[in-house]
């Protein structure tokens, strides 16, 4: 039987996060990109294994564990080796993502990427939605919650997909610019057609 998957997406401070947790309040699986990337490279995990061949031992800490510290740094100073790491890390994560939103036993499942669209993630969804936030909301969430500072968090936002572009991308977008019962508020209705498009695709 086929299912509806729903790709939710946003930039750093946004609130997809906490727009996820209300969807799976509501009992909706919810599969989290960011989870799937670090359990593939788990002890004992193929893309562990083959990131040591291709790296080398030191990607390993002492517990042989990846030492994403000394791995982030390499990768910053060598682009070349950004893209080898991706070769190994992208295809596992994908596969993994797509083995849990099959076993999703709800009306349907959510992706939930911070670079959906970047990763073409929104291929493996039938419908997209973008919460949004101006820029000067997502520093002041992202610096109060992570406690980095601004110029970090200004260099991740500059990393990821343009707010323009992603609005120009997505299906239906949420403005998170208010309280947290405002989010949920527009979340509702919302829900309530995904849970009708989950329908059709299942008759």
């Amino acid at each position: 039987m086929q299912q509806f998957t729903l790709g939710l997406t946003g930039g750093i401070g946004s609130g997809k996060s906490a727009a996820s947790q209300w969807f799976e309040s509501q009992g909706i699986v919810v599969v989290d990109a960011d989870i799937v990337a670090r359990e593939v490279v788990e002890k004992g995990q193929a893309a562990l294994l083959a990131i040591e061949q291709y790296f080398g031992a030191w990607v390993l800490n002492s517990e042989g564990e990846l030492n994403r510290r000394a791995l982030r740094e390499h990768i910053f100073k060598y682009p070349e080796a950004r893209k080898a790491l991706e070769s190994i890390t992208h295809p596992a994560i994908r596969h993994s993502i797509i083995e849990q939103l099959n076993a999703a036993q709800s009306p349907y499942a959510i992706l939930v990427s911070p670079l959906l669209f970047e990763t073409n993630q929104h291929q493996l969804t039938q419908r997209t939605l973008l919460i949004d936030a101006s820029e000067q909301l997502q520093i002041q969430r992202a610096s109060e919650r992570d406690l980095q500072n601004i110029e970090q968090i200004k260099q991740i936002m500059a990393a990821q997909m343009s707010r323009q572009q992603k609005q120009q991308l997505a299906d239906d977008i949420v403005l998170n610019d208010g309280l947290l019962s405002h989010l949920h508020d527009q979340l509702l209705p919302l829900h309530q057609d995904y849970l009708q498009f989950a329908q059709q695709i299942q008759s």
